[in-house]
């Protein structure tokens, strides 16, 4: 997704060329690493929104899905979460509750049911797009100024951009597409949630991964053994199971997290986020091939505008010099 904790990745990149101790070592410069660890994260950000839309054909259902999402980072990362387990523990009930809410058991559900009703573009679009004017809204609601300049454009074309996606939908009226929408925009404002939470945690991206999937894991797995949930992993096909185990687990729920906090700190938040919003784009080019979507002349118009929006959403004006400088 393209929000995510930026507000203390701030540390400089550090300095290019060799490093310390190997005065004749050469390798990747830290741009090119931050780049290379981006345009990788914007992958698996596409590749669950292709997961969402393809669950429905799958043998699984979703809280199989979200078993193996939240929980394949617990196992790997079990070593490291024990060591934290004192500092996630401290953290307060309130940011706590926005992160398991704004990216836990609710955030995914919604994802999962909205692409099942609607695409791969929608999911791609609306979930991340959507997360700049949700934030902003919270923001407003908290006494912040609203947004000026290129950021309130950049709102102003992600707007516009959903309403391009839907507006065939709405006339004549197709119920489940709508429906599904409606979920997508849950699920983004979710999100953003779960973005205004990190902010105010003190956790490195371990610990942030842990306070999220530890509550979430136990969550679902009530759900689960309660029959509130239905599961069907038992007699899914191995194919399935090992395609979403990679994706949501180790994909989504691993990588992506570690990955990006690491891109940001070679690249800095502006730029991490700017190429973030590759993510629709990337979404709609790869469920050509893989899930047989065409892209309608909406999701054409409607991509392009968010892509767009949520660059310049992601701008922080320039501070004012003073005269005398």
């Amino acid at each position: 997704m393209v929000a995510t904790n930026t507000t203390r990745a701030t540390l400089p990149p550090d300095a290019a060329g060799p490093r310390a101790g190997h005065p004749g070592r050469r390798g990747l410069s830290p741009q090119a690493e931050g780049m290379l660890a981006l345009l990788v994260t914007v992958s698996i950000w596409a590749a669950f929104a292709l997961s969402a839309r393809a669950l429905s054909g799958s043998s699984l259902l979703p809280a199989d899905a979200a078993l193996l999402r939240f929980g394949v980072p617990l196992v790997v990362l079990f070593p490291a979460l024990w060591r934290r387990r004192r500092a996630i523990a401290a953290v307060r009930p309130g940011p706590a509750v926005k992160i398991v809410c704004g990216a836990g058991v609710p955030f995914f559900l919604a994802a999962m049911h909205g692409g099942a009703l609607t695409s791969a573009a929608f999911v791609g679009s609306i979930v991340p797009g959507m997360v700049p004017l949700f934030v902003s809204a919270i923001m407003i609601r908290r006494g912040h100024g609203a947004p000026k300049g290129t950021q309130a454009v950049g709102l102003a074309l992600i707007a516009a951009g959903v309403v391009a996606l839907v507006w065939r939908y709405v006339v004549p009226v197709d119920t489940d597409v709508l429906a599904g929408a409606g979920t997508l925009l849950v699920a983004s404002g979710l999100w953003a949630l779960y973005t205004v939470g990190l902010r105010e945690v003190d956790l490195d991206p371990i610990g942030s991964i842990g306070l999220l999937c530890l509550p979430s894991f136990a969550v679902i797995g009530l759900l689960v053994l309660t029959g509130v949930l239905p599961t069907g992993i038992a007699h899914a096909a191995g194919s399935d199971i090992a395609l979403f185990l990679v994706v949501q687990g180790l994909g989504v729920g691993l990588c992506a997290g570690l990955l990006y906090a690491f891109a940001i700190r070679r690249l800095g938040a502006e730029r991490s986020a700017v190429v973030g919003s590759l993510s629709p784009v990337a979404v709609v080019l790869l469920a050509v091939p893989l899930l047989g979507e065409t892209p309608t002349l909406a999701v054409l118009v409607g991509v392009p505008l968010i892509t767009a929006g949520v660059v310049l959403a992601n701008r922080r004006p320039r501070p004012e010099v003073p005269a005398d400088a």
